[in-house]
């Protein structure tokens, strides 16, 4: 799927898939009542105002609940929910994990291109940076 094919599907995203394939990872935020929100949507889930806009987020969060997969001679596969430090909860994959890959490990965003096109915004694990 290429950003053309998404905008056809989902207008109200674009912003945010156009922040990934440039390697930056935005939020969107109510202009009315000041809350953040993810998934991209064209009405506020808070206060149902249309004032969106996109803004860069930290790209920091934790883990607030995850799944692994363990799959023999492969690296671990491990799906989870972040809490932003932005507020919003997400769900994205953790890569790079080891089998210490906790809830409440701090996290940051990183990028990750799909063969199929889209760049999806996926995290690592943060424990040892800065």
């Amino acid at each position: 799927m290429t950003l053309a094919d998404l905008a056809a599907v989902n207008f109200d995203a674009l912003p945010f898939w156009q922040g990934t394939e440039a390697g930056e990872f935005l939020l969107a935020r109510c202009e009315s009542c000041g809350e953040a929100h993810h998934y991209p949507r064209a009405l506020c889930p808070f206060c149902r105002s249309e004032a969106i806009r996109f803004s860069p987020a930290s790209g920091k969060g934790a883990i607030y609940s995850l799944a692994v997969t363990r799959t023999p001679g492969k690296p671990l596969r491990v799906v989870a929910y972040v809490t932003l430090a932005e507020g919003p909860t997400i769900m994205t994959q953790i890569v790079d994990a080891d089998e210490a890959v906790a809830i409440g490990d701090p996290v940051r965003v990183d990028f990750q291109k799909h063969p199929e096109g889209l760049t999806a915004a996926v995290f690592r694990l943060a424990r040892n940076t800065n």
